[in-house]
């Protein structure tokens, strides 16, 4: 059982920067797989970066590539999500989510935990 806590969100214009904060409970953090995603209104839930237990692999949606930036502590059972260059089209509630297998997945179905959310607005 993993529970996670996502912090970090709030208010900027844009080409500001964020960094968001997953914190997870649990002495086996290290070998889940962590997913980021987002939702924003009227819209379905979005692939936005994962990385793999060891961090040696990332992925992300393309209009996040070179301005988002995942990583991991796994001494720390955090993950982070640094976000430049924000957009108002970034404007979403940002999970985190843990799948229990050390394979990266982009589809939000195959993950097992999910934290509550954190909103990011991003002004123009």
């Amino acid at each position: 059982q993993v529970q996670l806590q996502e912090s970090g969100g709030g208010l900027v214009q844009a080409g500001g920067s964020l960094r968001l904060a997953c914190a997870a409970s649990g002495r086996t953090f290290s070998r889940y797989a962590m997913g980021w995603f987002r939702q924003a209104p009227g819209k379905e839930r979005e692939f936005v970066a994962a990385i793999g237990w060891s961090a040696d692999s990332t992925y992300y949606v393309d209009s996040v590539k070179a301005r988002f930036t995942i990583s991991r502590d796994n001494a720390k059972n955090t993950v982070h999500l640094q976000m430049n260059s924000l957009k108002p089209e970034d404007t979403a509630v940002y999970y985190c989510a843990a799948r229990d297998s050390h394979l990266v997945t982009t589809d939000y179905y195959e993950y097992d935990y999910w934290g509550q959310g954190t909103q990011v607005t991003v002004s123009s």
